[in-house]
């Protein structure tokens, strides 16, 4: 499968809708983006079951802010909706078919039980901290 360039329309709507979703955010500038693409789109052809896609910084820059993007490329990896990988820097053919296998090996209970423990023990933690308002500092 070839590799899809999306936007920040279409971002949420295709993590929630598929399975494996891996995402190449490049510009045209970038040397080590334009090193990463012909790889990354070798590597689309050999997973069809994984949707390769592109997020040109550039056009997407709210987008790319969003995702806490500070250098490019950075790939990331969604599974079942869940960020599992986040790496910036070119990748050769063979450390990104690790990712891909190893994103594909993921015991997914496994992780929405620690995505969820997560967020339990972060509302657990804001609850606990008080009020944040300032009202908790002493006059001077």
């Amino acid at each position: 499968m070839a590799t899809v360039d999306i936007t920040g329309e279409q971002f949420a709507s295709t993590i929630e809708g598929n399975d494996i979703v891996l995402v190449d955010f490049w510009a045209e500038w970038c040397g080590p983006c334009k090193q990463f693409g012909p790889t990354y789109s070798a590597v689309s052809e050999k997973h069809p079951d994984v949707l390769f896609t592109k997020v040109d910084t550039e056009a997407e820059q709210q987008l790319a802010a969003e995702a806490g993007i500070s250098s490019i490329p950075t790939l990331m990896a969604f599974r079942e909706k869940v960020l599992v990988f986040s790496q910036p820097g070119a990748l050769n053919s063979q450390q990104l078919e690790q990712v891909v296998d190893a994103v594909k090996a993921l015991d997914m209970d496994e992780v929405h039980a620690h995505v969820a423990r997560q967020r339990e023990e972060a509302a657990a933690a804001s609850k606990s901290a008080g009020p944040q308002d300032g009202s908790q500092i002493p006059d001077l």
